[in-house]
């Protein structure tokens, strides 16, 4: 016979592997190679016993656990893509070629603040995070090494700027995810939104300014004009490759589907390769004599493993250099783990269990809208899926919300303001591996960075506190 958990059965896993999670930042250096999932799979082992010792059977739970799974394979499907892609426009000298012509527009004191800016408007443009980051966020890692600047700070402005896009596009899918899940229609959501976002992006924006303008940038010019040269010296930088983030964009713009626009992107570069870098294809596949073969050999490659450029300079070797799809499967091996958790989580009630006292003492605007914000918050920690930080408080708060007399956009707005913005912010969260594998900084490293998804759920609870731009129904 089914009962609900205790408190303490439903907080048991949790409190478990953050044990684990602390203990794996002590003793090991790699987190994300293995050890992590471990504990992730610990803590759902015992919540499995916990959710057959309140009456689920193992068919029920298993049954969560693959529903969940299926849920994130887009998602795992796109990363295995953004892997091939980083490979393809390597060697095609995509990436080399931005990095080479950004260094010679974008003067070093502005170029946290035009990272955010650039970032924002091609998500926005998009309604993808993920492309944006996986693109030009690639390309703007390594001018801010070239620069000196730290990478996890670059990582900061990348991922602030792609997420303001993201959340504010109505091509986006948490964008129209949110206001279905409230009740409102998508671009009330967008047009409300912005009360919120755009005085978080102004302070962010500010943020960055400030920090460009007193960094010392003497010691890294040499640095700048070595980067420049190598490239230069190794890579055919023709401006016309730029036609393969412009023809990505464009299909993406025209709704074509995540899977196929990057799978076109990766193709595009690949045949960019063989045009405009010969001499990339002849030393990648140590194949002289047979250009075709060496061409196979070489696009096969950069989709699929690791592919490194030598040059003289150890640190431009590091910036022409990518790990392909196979890259990307701790990520993916983390992304499984972290789901099974979170259906093993979902399949016992022991979310709703932790949530339900929440909702009780959420009493005024303000507490409600500040436990709405917790509670995506820990849905995003515990469920590691960001659609899921949207839908599970949405249908939770739904009626709170409406028994207060409060307009469904207020609710979909802190959907948004805190379920899309914080779940980049969570290692082990889909958003948040994948964001780390693809720029190669930690979660942990940029996350102080993040200025803009620090601040939205605080700007949103500072609305609702003081009651500015609280929309309500008006009583007949």
């Amino acid at each position: 016979m089914k009962r609900d958990a205790h408190l303490f059965e439903a907080l048991l896993p949790i409190i478990l592997l953050i044990i684990m999670l602390s203990l794996n930042v002590l003793f090991f250096d790699d987190t994300l190679a293995g050890s992590n999932q471990i504990a992730l799979l610990l803590a759902a082992t015992i919540g499995g016993i916990i959710s057959h010792r309140i009456g689920y059977n193992w068919e029920q739970i298993s049954k969560k656990i693959v529903s969940t799974i299926g849920s994130a394979m887009p998602s795992m499907l796109i990363l295995l893509l953004i892997g091939s892609l980083a490979g393809t426009w390597m060697i095609s000298g995509v990436v080399p070629a931005m990095i080479y012509y950004g260094l010679d527009l974008v003067h070093p004191s502005i170029f946290l603040i035009t990272s955010v800016i650039v970032c924002a408007l091609v998500s926005l443009a998009t309604g993808s995070s993920w492309s944006t980051v996986a693109t030009i966020g690639v390309a703007l890692i390594g001018i801010g090494k070239a620069l000196g600047i730290g990478e996890p700070i670059v990582a900061g402005a990348i991922i602030s700027g792609a997420y303001f896009g993201d959340k504010m596009s109505p091509l986006s899918d948490t964008t129209n995810l949110a206001p279905a899940m409230a009740g409102t229609d998508i671009f009330t959501h967008i047009r409300y939104m912005t009360y919120t976002t755009i005085p978080s992006l102004v302070i962010t924006l500010i943020i960055f300014l400030i920090m460009g303008l007193s960094f010392d940038f003497g010691n890294s010019v040499v640095d700048v004009e070595t980067t420049r040269n190598i490239i230069g010296e190794n890579f055919n930088t023709n401006p016309l490759l730029f036609l393969v983030p412009i023809v990505l964009i464009t299909v993406i713009i025209k709704k074509v589907p995540p899977i196929p626009s990057l799978m076109i992107g990766t193709l595009l570069g690949g045949v960019f390769a063989i045009i405009f870098q010969p001499q990339i294809i002849t030393s990648v596949s140590n194949v002289t004599g047979n250009f075709s073969k060496a061409s196979y050999i070489t696009v096969m490659q950069a989709m699929l493993g690791d592919v490194s450029l030598t040059t003289p300079d150890a640190s431009v070797n590091e910036l022409l250099s990518t790990s392909g799809m196979r890259g990307m499967l701790d990520t993916i091996w983390l992304i499984l783990s972290a789901m099974v958790f979170g259906g093993v989580m979902e399949a016992g009630g022991l979310l709703q269990r932790i949530t339900q006292p929440i909702i009780r003492y959420a009493r005024s605007t303000g507490n409600l809208v500040a436990a709405t914000v917790g509670t995506c918050v820990f849905f995003n920690t515990t469920a590691s899926d960001q659609y899921i930080s949207i839908v599970v408080p949405g249908r939770m708060f739904k009626k709170s919300y409406e028994d207060k007399g409060l307009k469904p956009e207020l609710l979909s707005r802190t959907l948004e303001d805190s379920g899309t913005i914080t779940s980049v912010l969570i290692p082990w969260n889909t958003c948040g591996a994948t964001q780390a594998r693809v720029l190669g900084v930690a979660t942990m490293d940029y996350l102080p960075y993040c200025f803009f998804n620090l601040i939205s759920p605080f700007m949103t609870m500072f609305f609702a506190y003081l009651n500015i731009k609280i929309r309500r129904i008006k009583k007949k």
